[in-house]
């Protein structure tokens, strides 16, 4: 009796311990499927092309395909939501820029999502200085022409956004208050509209990454006049900063993070920390960014959502100050 009452609580533990290990046996072997890379922005602009980079060697590390999942529109809320309702088993992933993480969060009042509770940061990646541009044909040659032209006529110059609230948006109200001058937001549901857009006259101003435009200004479709970021950018190194042009309170820096569903296990959250981490650190993909205007970097979970905490206050501060009502 004592052998069978023994052999029946060796078998029930052993049992037991299966069952409380077999999540983690389960999260360890993630993944066994392709993983859905959400960018909330069409496909040709700087977040799809550091997505697409990003994917094919973050592919090759997980042992699985990464698909990029285009789902632009409302300001990049329409991607960001898909991912923050969707199931936290790490098989869908959002890469997008601080709009989606920040910006969106303090210029508006309702949103479907709250990043700060319903997506678990991974890293940032990459950083991309804005830039202010205008047609390659305009007639104006510098952010001093640009200014003496809004002054003239207020609310008659025109720039592109992604949509109220978006970082264009911001940025180009943060110019505008540092500028002293009213401008005209147009939204666009991303670069390649918003391109094709400045480079017809159908607007006179437009603010993206350098990633985007750069191509552009360099083909002669379009002319830089200023960085908005706080440093120069390596693409278009001739092209000075507003802090140099005397307008430092437009400075306005932009960059790109990987996310999660909230609730993701935390050993899948680790895991994906640790391959991009792996794949940032790779020379062929940093010398890719770099040719595209970016700054790779890897910035983790915990001081990400630092970051977040950060620019969500101050972005919330500036919006005030610069007379941006939330949405």
């Amino acid at each position: 009796m004592n052998t069978t009452r023994r052999s029946f609580q060796a078998l029930t533990f052993a049992l037991g311990a299966s069952l409380c290990l077999s999540p983690v046996f389960a999260q360890d072997a993630w993944p066994t499927k392709t993983v859905r890379l959400v960018v909330p922005f069409p496909p040709g602009g700087g977040t799809d092309l550091v997505a697409r980079a990003m994917g094919q060697k973050l592919a090759e590390r997980l042992g699985r395909p990464v698909v990029i999942d285009n789902k632009p529109g409302a300001s990049t809320i329409i991607g960001t939501d898909a991912v923050a309702k969707a199931a936290p088993d790490g098989y869908t992933l959002l890469l997008s820029g601080s709009t989606s993480y920040t910006v969106n969060p303090a210029l508006r009042a309702k949103l479907p999502y709250d990043p700060m509770h319903d997506l678990a940061p991974i890293a940032i990646v990459a950083r991309t200085p804005l830039v202010l541009v205008v047609g390659g044909n305009s007639n104006l040659h510098s952010v001093k022409d640009l200014i003496a032209a809004a002054k003239a006529t207020p609310r008659g110059t025109r720039y592109a956004t992604f949509g109220s609230g978006s970082g264009p948006h911001l940025a180009g109200e943060l110019f505008a208050l540092a500028a002293d001058v009213k401008l005209q937001d147009v939204p666009y549901k991303g670069s390649g509209q918003s391109a094709i857009a400045l480079i017809a006259g159908e607007i006179e101003m437009g603010i993206d990454t350098v990633a985007s435009v750069a191509p552009h200004v360099k083909s002669g479709k379009m002319r830089a006049l200023g960085i908005v970021g706080a440093t120069r950018s390596s693409m278009l190194p001739d092209v000075p900063t507003l802090t140099e042009l005397k307008l430092p309170e437009a400075t306005f820096d932009a960059w790109y993070g990987f996310a999660a569903p909230a609730r993701t296990p935390a050993p899948v959250i680790q895991r994906l920390v640790r391959d991009v981490g792996a794949t940032m650190a790779d020379p062929t993909l940093q010398a890719q960014l770099r040719a595209q205007g970016m700054e790779p970097v890897m910035i983790g979970a915990d001081p990400f959502r630092k970051q977040m905490e950060s620019e969500i206050s101050r972005y919330l501060a500036l919006a005030h100050r610069a007379g941006i009502q939330p949405e």
